[in-house]
């Protein structure tokens, strides 16, 4: 369990309601139908896409997928059951493509299993929700490549009580501070934390059920991760019990530069798909920009779906909202370095490698042997005159 979201009985979901998920493309194909409408400017299907571009994302519908869901025309078919929903795939100007999309749930809708392995035991998949980091851990055994990097920040951050650590500015402050730090058990940004002596481990606490009960329960004393496009706003607006302001930094400022859900393909299927992405991610790229600018309709729908899937999951549109704005102000979809929306930055991805190649040989699941940038990630594809 990866994603750091605020869940309302999550413990409870049976087994039977995560069998629900589709294993080998055997969900029932909701976009089975005809795309609708005149193809536009871009014919994906004469670029070689499939009848059906499948995006299995890493958690349940949220803004920071927002791009994936502005993607849908005005005829997306929901199923519950299987978690997805699926339509026309628009450009920007609304119309079609000449395929469907079907964007299928994570999380809860596939076990909490790593993207990477749903993607290695469904070959309808084309595109899933991948973190860089997660792809230099199984480059050996599942490779995948990032063609788009939606997100250029990552949302990960710590937060804390600012009445309860007033003189805390950062994450060093709360390592400088001893204070108790809750999170999800086994992610590899702690061990990066801990081990460039940011944080120590002695203060650690892996016990993080994704719920808000024992940072309410700890009364400001324990700091705790999640994500800045959500927790923030959930806290003070939304969890009656604790109703006040927290304070946090984001995990990127600390030195831990990952690419968050980075739009990849399996490494096996990146060739034959080449032409699609050619023509398809240019306009993955322009809908990350137009949901950002104007995310009601996408935002609609992914309230919606969140509601139709009933995981024990909620969100709301205000934290939608929120989480929009959030993505916005602290640039989290942004242009980088330079002018274009969704490249990567070789630099920091080889970064990156060094920093968690010792973290996941010690864990037992060693990158590839001469891992490089261009193995797991490429620009090929990304157009550079679009940027926000």
């Amino acid at each position: 369990m990866r994603r750091t979201r605020t869940t309302i009985g999550l413990a409870a979901i049976s087994i039977a309601a995560l069998g629900l998920t589709a294993c080998g493309g055997e969900s029932e194909d909701s976009a089975g139908a005809a795309p609708a409408g005149e193809v536009g400017s871009t014919d994906l299907a004469a670029a070689g896409c499939p009848d059906t571009v499948v995006i299995q994302t890493d958690w349940n519908p949220e803004a920071e997928h927002g791009g994936i869901y502005q993607l849908l025309g005005e005829d997306p078919e929901i199923d519950a059951g299987a978690k997805s929903v699926s339509g026309t795939l628009v450009d920007s100007a609304g119309d079609s493509t000449g395929v469907n999309v079907e964007i299928r749930s994570g999380g809860p809708a596939i076990g909490f299993q790593a993207v990477s392995a749903q993607m290695y035991s469904d070959d309808a998949i084309t595109l899933g929700y991948v973190d860089t980091d997660e792809a230099i851990q199984l480059s050996d055994t599942q490779p995948t490549v990032g063609v788009l990097a939606q997100l250029d920040i990552s949302p990960q951050m710590i937060m804390w009580d600012p009445e309860a650590y007033p003189d805390v500015t950062s994450i060093a402050d709360l390592g400088e501070a001893g204070a108790t730090v809750r999170y999800f058990e086994g992610s590899a940004y702690m061990d990066y934390l801990t081990g460039a002596g940011i944080l120590s481990e002695e203060q650690l606490d892996g016990s993080y059920d994704g719920t808000p009960a024992a940072f309410v329960a700890a009364g400001g004393e324990d700091a705790q991760q999640g994500y800045a496009s959500a927790e923030p706003f959930i806290y003070e607006d939304e969890v009656d019990a604790w109703g006040k302001p927290v304070e946090y930094q984001l995990i990127h400022d600390a030195g831990f530069e990952v690419y968050a859900s980075s739009l990849s393909a399996r490494a096996d299927q990146l060739e034959d798909l080449s032409g699609c992405f050619t023509e398809l991610i240019p306009v993955m790229q322009q809908a990350d920009l137009d949901y950002v600018a104007d995310p009601a309709t996408a935002n609609e729908l992914i309230v919606e779906l969140v509601e139709q899937y009933d995981t024990g999951w909620q969100y709301s549109m205000e934290v939608a909202e929120y989480g929009v704005q959030t993505m916005a102000e602290l640039e989290l979809v942004g242009n980088g370095p330079d002018d274009t929306h969704g490249n990567f930055d070789t630099e920091r991805l080889q970064t990156l490698i060094e920093q968690t190649t010792p973290i996941f040989t010690e864990q037992g699941t060693p990158p590839a042997e001469g891992l490089t940038p261009e193995d797991i990630a490429t620009n090929e594809f990304i157009d550079t005159s679009i940027g926000s």
